[in-house]
């Protein structure tokens, strides 16, 4: 989003390739340089130019609230109302599920990789070797537009199983995240981020699990 409270969907946006001063976190400003998509429609969607990717400060803490409580609604069909394809929802009764995948699942997705990886202007090597999750991550959750149950598109919960996998693994692992999902972001404040498809625009996705504080109400008697 920008300093404004615009979103901007960015994209072709190669994580594992951007380093030094392009090599940005979730909490980053950022500059960039970009172009209306050729084929994506969506208001919000930018063509980023990669190379010009800078960094540009960081959002403390006690202003993330702030700046991103007005891009909250209700739900995703409320979003749509409005005309947006990006929203932040603060979801309600919410349970983290990792279900384990098939071997039929884990090759197609391999083979995803590989295609994807043929299909860019340089061969990527490191995409066409990414290792999918062994798990498919998803959330039970409540909104204002009743139950969901949606796949975790956010990259950072798929980092987080890999990275402590090494550490408590698997079943220690997954068990530490039921904690953060379940019961620690939830107690403190959570929202999620939600993008529609393109080609369905009917059809949202679960892009990011983000720790938000809730607003609080200022005490008028003290």
């Amino acid at each position: 989003m920008t300093v404004e409270g615009q979103w901007k969907r960015l994209f072709p946006v190669r994580f594992r390739h951007l380093q030094g001063d392009s090599s940005f976190s979730r909490w980053d400003w950022v500059k960039f340089s970009y172009r209306p998509p050729t084929r994506d429609k969506r208001c919000e969607s930018c063509h980023v130019y990669e190379d010009s990717i800078t960094i540009d400060g960081h959002l403390p803490p006690d202003e993330r609230t702030r700046l991103l409580s007005p891009l909250i609604t209700g739900s995703a069909k409320e979003a749509m109302a409005l005309g947006r394809t990006l929203t932040l929802i603060r979801p309600r009764n919410t349970k983290f599920v990792a279900k384990r995948k098939s071997a039929a699942d884990l090759a197609e997705e391999r083979a995803a990789f590989k295609l994807a990886a043929r299909q860019t202007s340089i061969f990527d090597k490191e995409l066409a070797e990414l290792q999918p999750s062994p798990f498919d991550f998803r959330f039970e959750f409540d909104d204002d537009d009743g139950r969901h149950n949606y796949q975790n598109g956010d990259w950072e919960t798929h980092a987080m199983f890999w990275r402590w996998c090494a550490e408590y693994g698997e079943a220690g692992t997954l068990s530490r995240m039921r904690a953060v999902y379940d019961d620690d972001y939830p107690r403190k404040g959570m929202v999620f981020a939600l993008g529609n498809q393109a080609k369905r625009p009917q059809t949202w996705q679960l892009l990011g699990v983000i720790r938000l504080d809730e607003v609080t109400q200022p005490d008028l008697f003290s």
